[in-house]
């Protein structure tokens, strides 16, 4: 296809082609520079999950990528314990380590993402503390979570903590959102659902994947720990069907929620409790979001 020929002076051609030139340069500069410079933005995603009620590790790590073997994440000396049948899963969310750079294209990237979330470095990683400081801070808020566990788990079975001794045990796992579930395993291994009845027939989940989250207090309160709606992926990740939660985290829960995951708000171990017993017998009520 020909051309239209006209005629521009060549002055004209040289300033507009210098000006387009130069801008075009610079843009793409500030692009790239923008691209790829790092911004003070941490990307979270869904993370590991552990039942309560067994090992961890779930399975026998492959060669090579640990030295360890499952480990029981509850232990229990000083009273029987049940066979249990169901799962109570905990659940995490995992974040880019705070030395690693989070650029404007990984921000975009991960932006529209359903299982990613962009958040502030600063909520994820206190200002002024190094990576040893953020894990021994997040191991100390776990022994905390474990301990306020077991003594809400002791205080709802009346059981006296001095004859009963509980061991919780999940190596690389940081924080107090575990709380809740932790006190549920406990309960189920000692009590179940306090029918007396073995197996399934006698388990606070009825042989059914319950997943969940929410930190809790010595007397049992259940508090909203974030996260919730990365989650409720990971949950789903599982096979669970059924997600426990802070009841004033229900909308967080809701964001996205996956198919097939019905959401349970709580505000304390005696609702949770009661809230699964509804789900097994198909009586009472069940709270929802």
């Amino acid at each position: 296809m020909r051309g239209v020929p006209f005629s521009l002076s060549a002055s004209r051609l040289s300033r507009r082609a210098v000006v387009l030139t130069v801008c075009t340069v610079v843009v793409l500069a500030l692009l790239g520079v923008a691209g790829f410079a790092p911004l003070p933005f941490t990307i979270m995603y869904p993370g590991i999950t552990a039942n309560t009620l067994g090992s961890y590790p779930d399975t026998p790590v492959q060669p090579g990528q640990s030295d360890g073997k499952p480990v029981p994440v509850i232990t229990v000396t000083g009273h029987p314990v049940r066979q249990t049948v169901g799962q109570l899963r905990m659940t995490t969310i995992s974040a880019t380590s705070p030395q690693d750079s989070v650029s404007l294209l990984d921000a975009l990237r991960a932006w529209p993402a359903k299982d990613e979330a962009v958040v502030p470095h600063s909520a994820v990683y206190p200002a002024g503390q190094n990576v040893q400081q953020v894990q021994q801070t997040n191991q100390q808020e776990m022994t905390d979570s474990q301990s306020a566990a077991s003594a809400a788990a002791l205080g709802f079975l009346h059981l006296d903590p001095a004859q009963v001794k509980v061991t919780i045990s999940l190596a690389d796992v940081g924080g107090p959102s575990a709380g809740l579930m932790f006190t549920l395993g406990i309960i189920d291994e000692l009590a179940g659902n306090g029918s007396g009845k073995a197996g399934a027939a006698g388990d606070l989940t009825n042989g059914a994947i319950i997943a969940g989250t929410g930190e809790i207090d010595s007397s049992g309160l259940v508090s909203e720990v974030g996260g919730v709606a990365l989650k409720t992926k990971a949950a789903a990740a599982s096979r669970a069907t059924v997600f426990l939660l802070p009841r004033a985290e229900c909308g967080d829960g809701k964001a996205g929620l996956p198919a097939g995951l019905r959401l349970v708000p709580v505000e304390n171990l005696t609702q949770a409790v009661q809230a699964l017993n509804a789900l097994q017998s198909g009586t009472g009520t069940v709270p929802s979001c």
